[in-house]
């Protein structure tokens, strides 16, 4: 199938990465260079755009998308985790502006064979990066009842997390769970008939928290924050989009911290910890989808953007 995926946000984060025409800008999450090519069209004959994804498809996508910009854009096959290394691989130091959109892309969801929605059938995957040997199929027939239920409550946020985990522990005993309806309708079985007939799929949370294990989602960019800011030139701006809670928290607290990272009591006169602030903050709270956006992409509902800007100290 064509990989399709609409950019959110896009307008706000072009304006929020303040381009400059002879700068270097990194995408982290590649996707389909929709936001990529609005940052290349930006560019001048100087610039630069370094381009990273985890997903070979989407490689092969984006390379074909960017190539009418030349030698300008380059296009690295790695998780943004690793984003110090792939600069130092091209002879970078610094850059001028980082984005992340940490969603999964609608080509990624529209394709069931992919394995990410729990509205097409498919087997169970969830790789972002098909050539991980750890697939959800994997945490769902192979992980202890209490750790599946672990992830489920952590990531999914799901007040139901027990007892699906207890159903999926159950039903893996008589067969092992192969596909992705074959998962929703443990997950349904496992409900109480008014949740399960709730507003929203009874299935999203748990989709989510298996998803997010799968590709160590948090635990990638837990990693990767304070580093990201570390690779900023002065005035140089990190924005952020992220899909839930558990990521926006992260986000937020770690933005705080690069900004005012002094653990001294108040009541010291003078700071004596020696922590200095890498920046500021730009945006005190999340920039959200317009209702123009809403209306024509329906995704991006629950899509925050949040931007930080490097300035030394």
């Amino acid at each position: 199938m064509e990989f399709k995926h609409v950019s959110v946000l896009y307008n706000e984060v072009l304006e929020n990465l303040n381009i400059k025409p002879n700068g270097i800008y990194v995408d982290g999450t590649l996707g389909g260079a929709g936001h990529a090519t609005g940052v290349c069209q930006k560019l001048g004959p100087d610039g630069m755009f370094i381009g990273l994804d985890q997903d070979q498809e989407a490689i092969n996508v984006s390379t074909e998308r960017l190539s009418r910009f030349g030698d300008k854009v380059h296009i690295v096959k790695s998780n943004y985790v690793h984003m110090r290394q792939v600069l130092e691989g091209l002879g970078v130091d610094r850059v001028d502006g980082i984005l992340l959109d940490l969603g999964v892309s609608s080509y990624q969801l529209d394709n069931g064979a992919r394995g990410f929605s729990y509205m097409e059938d498919g087997p169970l995957d969830m790789r972002m990066d098909q050539e991980s040997t750890i697939s959800a199929k994997e945490i769902v027939n192979e992980y202890p009842e209490d750790e599946l239920y672990r992830v489920i409550k952590d990531y999914g946020e799901e007040r139901f997390a027990r007892s699906i985990a207890r159903k999926i522990c159950q039903e893996r005993q008589k067969k092992e769970i192969e596909t992705t309806f074959e998962l929703v309708d443990m997950i349904r079985s496992a409900m109480p008939a008014k949740a399960r007939n709730a507003k929203g799929h009874p299935a999203k949370r748990t989709f989510q928290a298996i998803r997010i294990e799968c590709n160590r989602e948090l635990e990638v960019l837990r990693g990767a924050l304070d580093d990201m800011v570390d690779l900023l030139n002065e005035g140089g701006r990190f924005c952020i989009i992220t899909f839930h809670s558990l990521e926006d928290r992260m986000v937020k607290l770690s933005f705080r911290d690069d900004e005012n990272p002094c653990t001294c009591p108040p009541s010291f006169p003078v700071c004596v910890c020696g922590k200095k602030s890498k920046g500021k903050v730009i945006t005190r709270k999340p920039i959200l989808p317009s209702h123009e956006e809403l209306e024509v992409n329906t995704r991006s509902k629950s899509a925050k953007l949040r931007v930080f800007e490097k300035r030394e100290s």
